[in-house]
């Protein structure tokens, strides 16, 4: 008896493309990596995309467009950070606006929340005059009122908020969605819903995303209000 599990089957429709993606990187990442400290310094507040950033973006802007991915994508959601809608905008959408899928800011796929100054969005007023092509009418908050100066989310508190943006998700009509986000909220979103799966592929499902990397999976309605990756 073949011990393997077997293959299995689920409707089209029970199903959904999602393609995620890491921010490019940020002037915080650069300074972080020097002296974790820096990331508690009010100098990298909604830390914006360094020159290796823009270089990331730019390589996988070629990328989406020549793969046919552009063509394909629905919708597309970003974090309300101005890194993530730097790289959303420039690789979704690049210099011409005219053949983009719609964007939309949703703080659920924020990065974990808390003091980090980096980690602190902008009001949306002035999001909406730098990031003119961002729907940002999900958020119902002008201020950051989700981040905390003396509170950091804890992993816990971050997958629960990861399933929840899932299951949000799940209501949405478009069939094919690119997600711009962060690290900790992918890493923990990941291993929540990765827990049912095989060792192997749980391990490359959770394994750490680069900057500006970009990874596309299935999300399977397995049962009604149930969903797995």
């Amino acid at each position: 008896m073949d011990a393997n599990p077997a293959p299995f089957l689920y409707p089209l429709e029970h199903s959904k493309i999602l393609h995620l993606v890491r921010h490019a990187q940020g002037t915080h990442n650069v300074a972080g990596e020097k002296d974790h400290n820096a990331l508690l310094s009010p100098e990298y507040f909604d830390a914006h995309l360094s020159p290796l950033g823009w270089q990331q973006v730019g390589n996988l802007r070629k990328q989406v467009h020549a793969s046919g991915q552009l063509r394909r994508i629905d919708l597309v959601i970003t974090s309300p950070l101005c890194r993530a809608m730097q790289t959303a905008t420039q690789v979704f959408c690049g210099i011409s606006s005219l053949k983009c899928p719609p964007i939309v800011a949703a703080e659920l796929c924020r990065e974990r929340l808390g003091v980090h100054p980096c980690d602190k969005r902008r009001t949306i007023s002035e999001n909406r005059s730098r990031f003119p092509t961002i729907d940002f009418s999900l958020i119902e908050s002008d201020e950051d009122i989700l981040w905390k100066t003396d509170a950091r989310e804890t992993d816990e508190e971050i997958a629960a908020r990861g399933l929840e943006f899932m299951s949000w998700l799940w209501t949405r009509p478009e069939k094919e969605i690119a997600i711009v986000t962060h690290h900790r909220f992918l890493q923990h979103t990941l291993n929540a819903l990765a827990n049912d799966c095989h060792p192997s592929v749980k391990n490359k499902m959770c394994k750490k995303f680069g900057n500006c990397e970009l990874r596309s999976m299935v999300i399977v309605d397995k049962e009604k209000g149930k969903h797995g990756v």
